[in-house]
């Protein structure tokens, strides 16, 4: 790390803990133990459903290799994340508008350049991404599956995690290894569950308590559960389409379920960290 780029940690430490205005957007950070559970459908659609509920939504898709919540709209970027970086683009100019007005930023291949920034790209990632403060409510994170290094950064910044899975036991073992590894970074990250394609709310049931006990016995952690989503053919046929099955098939079960899920989370006690500052902060400084 270069003095330069010290010399800004320590100015941005400052200004988030000195400013209360930096805990005004709370970011999520979407994960799963393995790709295929629907998460990034999830993160989608979710993220509508809040904005339904007069919540100002932007969802940054950080699936390395997998990013596909464009095409889960049917939309195709023009620039990504990525560029950004190597065009010195401004954050309105990576801001993509996608369906319903829904706001998101691609990322693009190669997203740990993130993590090799020159210090000039430093200084232009903070300042355009910290103009995001107090303009969105959430920002939702779509990160990879599994646990590679770029999304355990952006895991352990995020002011919540939601854990994606599948009622399956592999699914379940997925999901609890990268529990357990975040766990193993820092035991009070704030951790929401989610599951997905589920035959019936007792097969959701389940499969939660499963994980949970998991997670209570080994880890002795709590895990907030938020809901089941039901395995819905308006899923497959919305995705077929490209367009969020939120908005295709609004009464469908998947639809509902969404719904609900958002409602319980937007009920929940709301706890911030550092705001965006601090989010940056924490995931490119964090060893």
């Amino acid at each position: 790390m270069t003095d330069q780029a010290n010399k800004l940690r320590e100015k941005v430490t400052s200004r988030a803990e000195s400013s209360p205005r930096d805990r005004k957007t709370k970011v999520i950070a979407i994960t799963s133990g393995k790709g295929g559970v629907g998460k990034s459908n999830v993160c989608l659609n979710l993220a509508l459903s809040m904005e339904a509920l007069d919540k100002k939504v932007m969802i940054l898709d950080l699936d390395i290799g997998m990013a596909n919540v464009d095409v889960l709209m049917g939309v195709t970027p023009k620039e990504t994340l990525l560029s950004m970086l190597k065009k010195n683009l401004s954050l309105d100019e990576v801001l993509e508008t996608g369906v319903n007005g829904l706001t998101y930023i691609a990322g693009g291949n190669g997203i740990g350049t993130v993590f090799s920034m020159t210090d000039d790209q430093l200084h232009h990632f903070f300042n355009e991404f910290s103009s995001l403060q107090g303009k969105v409510d959430y920002i939702i994170l779509d990160t990879g599956a599994g646990l590679t290094p770029e999304s355990m950064r952006f895991l352990q910044a995020a002011d919540d995690i939601f854990i994606v899975l599948n009622p399956e036991p592999p699914s379940i073992t997925d999901a609890y290894a990268v529990l357990k590894a975040l766990h193993s970074k820092n035991a009070n990250l704030p951790v929401k569950l989610i599951v997905n394609r589920t035959v019936s709310d007792q097969e959701g049931e389940q499969a939660s308590a499963n994980f949970l006990r998991a997670s209570e016995q080994l880890l002795n952690k709590p895990i907030e559960v938020l809901g089941y989503i039901p395995d819905d053919d308006a899923v497959r046929k919305a995705v077929m389409e490209q367009t969020p099955f939120l908005l295709q098939y609004p009464r469908s079960k998947a639809s509902l379920a969404i719904n609900q899920i958002a409602r319980t989370y937007l009920e929940l006690p709301t706890q911030y960290k550092l705001g965006v500052k601090g989010f940056l902060m924490k995931t490119l400084f964090h060893k």
